[in-house]
């Protein structure tokens, strides 16, 4: 559960990394920039900021935001039924951003969220820089952090069915809850 300023605030930080990463925004796209946080109540260190760009029934563009160390939790697009899950291309635009997937613990730059060592297990650390870009593919297990600087990057995939997503960390709920206060 977050407040709607927390909310708020947050969304407009994430508006103004994104412009300025030099992109730029229309007031349709300001008004649709969200928030997740999962249902943690942490947003600014487990949560992530989302603009949908376009989603229709096959694909779907994304620009994604994480304020300075952030994290998005560790999850994998399951398959359902006759689907093989979605498929997922990250393209970094800018900042410091760490992706964590299946392979070797080769962790240097990114940190575990204290107390949640269970919750997060892939420790393979792929460092994405701007321009450089990761596919995941449907099942793949994943997590992502960013740096001092927080990171901005587009987020391309097939359909998008995030009510399915699974999550390593038990306790996280997939709506996130905003209260007035």
């Amino acid at each position: 559960m977050i407040s709607r300023s927390e909310l708020e605030e947050v969304c407009a930080q994430g508006q103004q990394m994104i412009e300025h990463a030099g992109l730029e925004l229309t007031e349709a796209d300001r008004q649709k920039i969200t928030a997740a946080d999962f249902g943690l109540s942490n947003l600014k260190k487990e949560g992530i900021i989302i603009l949908t760009m376009f989603e229709t029934e096959r694909i779907a563009g994304k620009i994604l935001v994480l304020l300075p160390y952030q994290t998005e939790p560790e999850h994998w697009h399951p398959t359902v039924g006759n689907d093989r899950g979605k498929e997922e291309v990250i393209r970094a635009i800018s900042g410091d951003l760490y992706f964590y997937i299946p392979g070797k613990d080769t962790m240097k730059k990114g940190f575990i969220v204290e107390g949640k060592e269970h919750c997060y297990t892939m420790r393979y650390e792929v460092e994405l820089k701007p321009g450089d870009q990761l596919i995941l593919p449907a099942d793949t297990k994943h997590w992502f952090q960013a740096g001092p600087s927080g990171a901005v990057m587009y987020s391309f995939s097939t359909t998008v069915r995030d009510t399915l997503d699974q999550f390593s960390d038990p306790s996280i709920v997939r709506h996130t809850v905003i209260t007035d206060k």
